[in-house]
């Protein structure tokens, strides 16, 4: 089983390893329909904070809680409902969509040209384009827990995730947390968006 952070608090934990391990864990349960592991593990989670009011504590005790009321069947029913089918999806997970109207347009030809100068690329047997939500954190995991310090480090975590994460990330969670269809994904849209707000003022105080 994959282990799970304890988003609750970074005081016991290696901050850096904290945030990797927290996008670790939203990337694949964006890009597809959560493994029985994963919400095996959201279940067993801890949901206290040793420190009272740590700012994830709330969305990552709703997350749990919403895990262990659901089935991994109504979970995966969820997924395919809001991010499959065929044609238009109920919502979009890529940021090109966000940012300019459409798939495939100029804020993905832009993330490309960034990869690159990363030497990152995407693989061939990933279904989805690099500005799905899932490969963007992918991505930030590796720029916090990667070992070529070149590229790992603060400072090209803050271009990325101000570049291409910050500017419309907070529009899916919006979409997510307001869909009538959404309740495992609007605790996961919470949980996102709180994490997010961390980081950014994280990025904020580097500045």
């Amino acid at each position: 089983m994959m282990p799970l952070p304890d988003a609750t608090t970074s005081s016991a934990l290696d901050e850096e390893t904290a945030r990797s391990e927290l996008y670790g864990l939203l990337a694949p349960v964006y890009y597809a329909q959560p493994a029985i592991e994963l919400t095996a593990g959201l279940r067993a989670a801890a949901t206290d904070s040793p420190a009272a009011g740590a700012f994830l504590e709330e969305p990552w005790r709703a997350l749990v809680g919403v895990a262990r009321d659901m089935t991994d069947a109504q979970i995966a029913t969820e997924f395919d409902t809001l991010f499959g089918g065929v044609g238009k999806p109920e919502v979009y997970l890529y940021a090109s969509h966000y940012l300019s109207g459409f798939l495939n347009e100029k804020p993905l030809a832009r993330l490309r040209t960034d990869l690159n100068g990363l030497g990152l690329a995407r693989d061939e047997t990933m279904s989805e384009t690099e500005d799905h939500i899932a490969y963007l954190f992918e991505v930030m995991r590796y720029l916090i827990a990667g070992d070529d310090a070149a590229v790992a480090n603060l400072t090209q975590q803050q271009t990325f995730f101000a570049a291409h994460i910050q500017s419309w990330v907070g529009q899916l969670c919006d979409t997510l947390a307001r869909h009538p269809k959404a309740r495992f994904y609007a605790a996961v849209a919470e949980l996102t968006r709180a994490f997010m707000n961390v980081e950014a003022q994280g990025f904020d105080m580097l500045a």
